[in-house]
């Protein structure tokens, strides 16, 4: 993260200052400023105009409601305000009061330099002013306390005493504050009211941790409700991704392609049973089963997870919906003319809007969002009947402008999952024409490239194959020849027979990115846990590729957590603990950008910030998106066939 410089002056313009990330961390210290709870709203002090800011405990961030400005928390107040959350929910009850308390406030005053004799002058939003200097505790909160603003118990007053300046402003801020709430709060209760009578949606549902000490109570569910309608883009956080959801289309043939009949779930597995079972004996929904709420928060928690990065991906999502266009397409190049964005985002890539529709539909199918279910229906059903409508007759998914092969497996894999996750009739044919066009553009050698019938490199082989695996999970047919030539393939590029390293070519140089993907690539063509060339493979990234600031590179992330992810244990727990946190921190929070990423390294930029969004996505979603193949001394099982229908 940058650091936030702060003004010298009190004459620097907005303009000047430019746009700026949350605070990180203010006033008394190490431990930030003094959290109290009202009622069950935890709070602090905002360090621009004093007043009372709400704190956002899951997402590390407090934001003024009345000057926007926004922090972030430190360790020390996010664990007291955690502290003061249990409490409150405690089943003993436990003392809590709506004021901060006494000794919290006096002990932060200690620690603030004296209140200046007048209020700072008003200045823009936060998110175009530069940062701020350290401010005293406010006076408003330290007479609310009882205290004066040194933490003592001030001397009785009479009640004709003239009242300073400062707590005059203060007066009038408050008057103005309670007003507003009490507005909001009349809008919140009718909504309320209306929304009772509305059928019930399945929301997306995050996992948040919150504790890391047992594993009971490491997590609970949070509903974001994170809606397809415009969000605030301005919020620096997107704290309450909380719109109302898009009324529904009234484009008939849009929702007539998608429509199908409903079968009933099967019974869901406990978790503890799924994961014994090898993905051959799996149905399509058992396989993805992980992306169900149901499961969802329990491979959260076991697999690594944070509410931190599930609220990554919420923002993602919230994002992508945004720059959506009308026809149900996104860019990678012209993304900036969709919704309300007029040229706001940066960072373009090539032309290839199959590429751009297949990419930003990836990381809401990975969340269980489909078109039949979640907060995004609308959205998904659109970039699915897109994707259709750039289809051609013999399959071919390319697209115009810079598509080629990529693109075309990066679609078949969006048609396939989609069609795994909801057994859409309508999906059927599309996915399995795409499947058959990967087949018969094969090179002999077992390769795939930019063209049909081209000699292959790995790194088109990779989207290759992940579309055919979709298309077994999905239980569509694939010729096992393909898979057997695609293995001739990858002995070709693999650096030697008994090092786990591959090339992009036969014959050129070993890389990190060619590596993750080929280790990939076999382990879903088949290889086992203990397979000495991937056990290889798999330690040297460890020793030697764990992921750095200074050296980002989304693609052989997104590559390289999969493996991991796979393999589990020491591996992953070490990958794991390098990528999450530093992916996370990468995460635009401010302006329109906020919940992408700008391209990090490589080739990123080719693809621009939609690409370089859906894979970080994908990547936040690893503990869920798909089942683990290895799981304890399990070795994969059988490779599924196709079902007759």
């Amino acid at each position: 993260m940058m650091a936030i410089s702060q003004p010298t002056s009190g004459d620097s313009s907005a303009a000047e200052l430019g746009r700026r990330k949350p605070i990180a961390g203010f006033a008394g210290g190490p431990g930030g400023g003094a959290v109290w709870l009202d009622g069950k709203q935890p709070l602090t002090a905002c360090p621009k105009c004093h007043g009372p800011m709400p704190v956002r405990v899951w997402l590390s961030l407090a934001e003024c409601p009345s000057c926007g400005t926004s922090v972030r928390l430190t360790e020390a107040q996010e664990q007291q305000a955690l502290a003061l959350l249990r409490q409150a929910a405690s089943p003993t009850g436990g003392h809590v009061v709506s004021e901060p308390a006494s000794e919290t406030v006096a002990s932060a005053a200690e620690a603030l330099p004296k209140p200046t004799a007048e209020l700072p002058a008003a200045v823009e939003n936060p998110q175009r002013a530069g940062g701020h200097a350290p401010v005293p505790l406010p006076q408003s909160i330290a007479s609310t306390a009882g205290l004066s603003h040194n933490g003592s118990r001030p001397a009785s007053a009479t009640a004709n005493q003239e009242l300073p300046s400062w707590s005059l402003a203060t007066q009038r801020f408050l008057v103005c504050w309670l007003a507003s709430a009490v507005v909001h709060l009349f809008l919140v209760l009718m909504l309320g009211l209306w929304l009772i009578n509305k059928e019930t949606r399945e929301r997306l549902v995050l996992a948040a941790t919150i504790s890391d000490q047992t594993a009971d109570d490491r997590v609970e569910q949070i509903d974001t409700s994170t809606m397809e309608a415009p969000v605030d883009a301005d919020d620096p956080a997107l704290t309450e991704i909380s719109a109302p959801a898009e009324a529904p289309t009234t484009d008939e043939k849009l929702m007539a392609a998608l429509t199908t009949v409903e079968k009933p779930p099967g019974e869901l597995l406990p978790m503890s049973e799924l994961a014994k079972l090898p993905i051959g004996q799996l149905s399509p929904s058992q396989v993805l089963a992980g992306r169900d709420p149901a499961y969802r928060g329990q491979l959260v928690a076991r697999e690594g997870g944070t509410s931190a990065s599930e609220a990554a991906v919420a923002r993602a999502l919230a994002w992508l919906a945004k720059h959506q266009s009308q026809d149900g397409r996104w860019s990678l190049d012209h993304f900036d003319t969709a919704g309300d964005c007029n040229g706001r985002c940066g960072d373009p890539g090539i032309e290839s809007d199959t590429a751009a529709t297949a990419l930003a539909l990836l990381p809401f199918l990975g969340a269980g969002q489909t078109h039949l279910r979640g907060d995004y229906t609308q959205t998904v059903a659109r970039g699915l009947r897109a994707l259709m409508d750039m289809e051609r007759s013999d399959g071919d998914l390319r697209g115009s402008g810079g598509g080629n092969m990529y693109a075309h497996g990066q679609a078949t894999i969006a048609l396939c999952e989609a069609y795994a996750l909801t057994q859409a009739d309508n999906l059927r044919e599309p996915a399995q024409r795409a499947v058959d066009f990967i087949i018969a553009a094969q090179h002999e050698a077992g390769g795939w490239r930019y063209r049909p019938g081209e000699p292959g490199d790995l790194s088109v082989v990779g989207w290759q194959m992940m579309a055919l695996r979709s298309a077994q999970m999905a239980y569509l047919k694939v010729p096992e020849e393909t898979f057997l030539k695609a293995t001739r393939f990858l002995n070709s590029v693999q650096q030697s027979p008994s090092l786990g390293q591959y090339c992009y070519l036969p014959g050129s140089g070993s890389s990190p990115v060619m590596t993750a993907e080929g280790l990939l690539c076999r382990q879903y063509s088949g290889w086992r846990h203990n397979h000495p060339v991937l056990l290889n493979g798999v330690r040297w990234l460890e020793e030697n590729q764990l992921p750095q600031a200074k050296r980002a590179n989304m693609y052989f992330w997104y590559y390289g957590t999969q493996v991991m992810h796979h393999m589990g244990g020491p591996a992953w727990e070490k990958w794991n603990a390098a990528l999450r946190d530093l992916l996370i921190s990468l995460q635009a929070v401010s302006g329109h950008e906020a919940g992408s990423w700008p391209p990090l390294g490589g080739h990123d930029a080719r693809g621009g910030r939609v690409y370089t969004t859906a894979l970080a996505a994908c990547t936040l979603e690893v503990y869920y998106r798909h089942l683990p193949l290895y799981r304890g001394a399990a070795t994969g099982g059988p490779t599924p066939s196709p079902r007759k229908r």
